[in-house]
């Protein structure tokens, strides 16, 4: 059995297309599982990342109850808009400087 040239391009896009759609529901199921309630979860390693701090920072910002967290089967996960409001609590504007007329 040959097959031209023509026709088994034509079935490797297809096959290739699929490929493509598969991959965008996998994409789809991770962000669906990664969330609740429509919110982004984050786990340790993903906040770890993005504060650029250390896991024992991460730790005692858990302990002392300054950064919410929620355990699901063992992990940790934290909502993006308590990460945020941890952000906005924990930034330190610089301090005005004085001028020397003041």
């Amino acid at each position: 059995m040959n097959i031209d040239k023509i026709e088994f391009i034509a079935w490797m896009e297809r096959i290739l297309d699929r490929l493509d759609m598969l991959g965008d529901n996998i994409t789809d199921l991770q962000k669906k599982r990664s969330s609740i309630d429509g919110e982004e979860l984050l786990d340790n390693q993903d906040l770890l990342q993005m504060l650029k701090i250390s896991n024992r920072s991460l730790q005692r910002y858990r302990s002392i109850g300054k950064l919410p967290y929620y355990t699901i089967s063992g992990k940790l996960y934290y909502k993006l808009s308590d990460v945020h409001q941890f952000i906005r609590e924990s930034f330190n504007p610089p301090p005005k400087k004085m001028n020397a007329n003041e």
